[in-house]
């Protein structure tokens, strides 16, 4: 496979060609520290595979990430980063990233990684395969939740996630301020939240503002 090596750490870049360089059938057709030095040397060299850096000046490799995607969908890109966190893995991954693996990973292990991408798997580090099934789990519960809803909590509560008063909402909906009320204490007692101001933010969250 022709591999792409894009990291701002000198060491680390220089370490990972010279353990790459040993491996049979790996060729290191270039090497860059910033996310706009990726996308450029990705259109020049067109590797097969890409590791990635994520904290980088200029560009970061989640950026680069997307954009390499969608000028060349046939390009993988693994992450290799230090970061495990959900702000980090979930982003990368929805950029388009093949696989995402941490720096203190086994060098063997690495290149395992390297080849099952490469077969068309993906590949995801457990700590950052947590954050991510943890999202999907809130995701899926705040859909149940909204499901819970009836047609006219959901608009009422849609007004909520505007920023509208009671007497705002009454007035567009054609329905009474007490009516609205009412409404508001089924919302609130449905989706288990203390006050509007949280009903509110539970619906720009999840795009539930019509």
């Amino acid at each position: 496979m022709n591999v792409l090596i894009i990291d701002d750490h000198h060491v680390v870049r220089k370490g990972l060609i010279f353990f790459l360089k040993t491996q049979k059938d790996i060729h290191i057709v270039g090497e860059g520290s910033t996310g706009e030095e990726a996308i450029k040397l990705t259109e020049q060299c067109m590797p097969d595979l890409i590791l990635m850096d994520l904290d980088m000046p200029d560009m970061n490799g989640i950026e680069a990430t997307k954009a390499i995607r969608k000028k060349f969908p046939q390009v993988k890109i693994l992450i290799l980063t230090s970061y495990s966190d959900q702000s980090h893995c979930i982003p990368a991954i929805a950029a388009g990233a093949s696989g995402y693996q941490l720096k203190d990973v086994e060098p063997d292990e690495l290149v395992k990684t390297m080849n099952e991408i490469m077969d068309g798997e993906n590949y995801i580090h457990p700590k950052a395969t947590t954050h991510l099934m943890s999202k999907f789990s809130h995701e899926n519960e705040d859909i149940h939740l909204w499901h819970e809803l009836t047609k006219r909590e959901k608009d009422v509560l849609s007004e909520m996630g505007k920023g509208k008063s009671n007497k705002e909402i009454a007035t567009d909906l054609f329905i009474t301020e007490k009516t609205v009320k009412t409404h508001v204490s089924h919302i609130l007692s449905k989706l288990d939240v203390d006050d509007r101001t949280q009903a509110a933010i539970f619906a720009v969250k999840n795009n539930f503002v019509k």
